[in-house]
């Protein structure tokens, strides 16, 4: 089922996600749910917040991406981090220009590390810690900025803030037009 997103100025989107246990209801059908909801929005991540679910839940899917031939794989790689945490950030910082299903229209430069250690559970309640890096681990820190309150919004300027101040008080107010169905306050 294809879950609504909720856009940037929602609550939600504020608050530090709380972490879940085996007990968490249905938790393999919110995933499930959580993908298809991602792959219909074109997106490559989404936190439970932004389905205005306040848990530490990840899921991460993207073509891979060979930058020797400059295409992408057929087989897309898929994610499920529950309870993520980021336990070392490795190489140096680099931009790269980033989106959010939360903040549609606006796609801007981020300064973050190459490459990550995160930690965390898949579905089947496996521990794992893998080392991130290029897409995966953009994204992986751009999803735990969610489950920590922030969007990437947040890592900009205040100058460049304050120039899309209008464009975001527009996604508050629902002022936006999205291929996906997005909840409004």
């Amino acid at each position: 089922m294809i879950l609504p997103i909720i856009g940037y100025g929602h609550p939600t989107l504020r608050k530090v996600a709380q972490p879940i246990d085996q007990s968490y209801p249905n938790l393999k059908e919110l995933v499930a749910n959580m993908y298809e909801t991602m792959y219909a929005a074109d997106g490559v991540g989404l936190a439970a917040p932004q389905v205005d679910l306040s848990i530490r839940v990840v899921v991460i899917g993207f073509r891979p991406y060979d930058e020797k031939t400059d295409t992408y794989g057929e087989v897309a790689e898929q994610h499920t981090l529950i309870n993520p945490e980021i336990v070392e950030f490795l190489g140096e910082k680099k931009y790269f220009n980033e989106g959010c299903l939360s903040v549609p229209d606006i796609h801007e430069d981020v300064l973050r590390p190459e490459s990550v250690v995160v930690r965390y559970y898949d579905e089947d309640w496996h521990e794992h810690t893998d080392t991130a890096t290029g897409l995966y681990a953009r994204v992986v820190q751009h999803e735990v900025d969610h489950l920590d309150g922030k969007v990437f919004t947040d890592r900009l300027s205040s100058l460049r803030k304050t120039m899309l101040r209008r464009k975001l008080n527009d996604i508050a107010a629902g002022k936006v037009a999205t291929r996906y169905r997005m909840k409004r306050r």
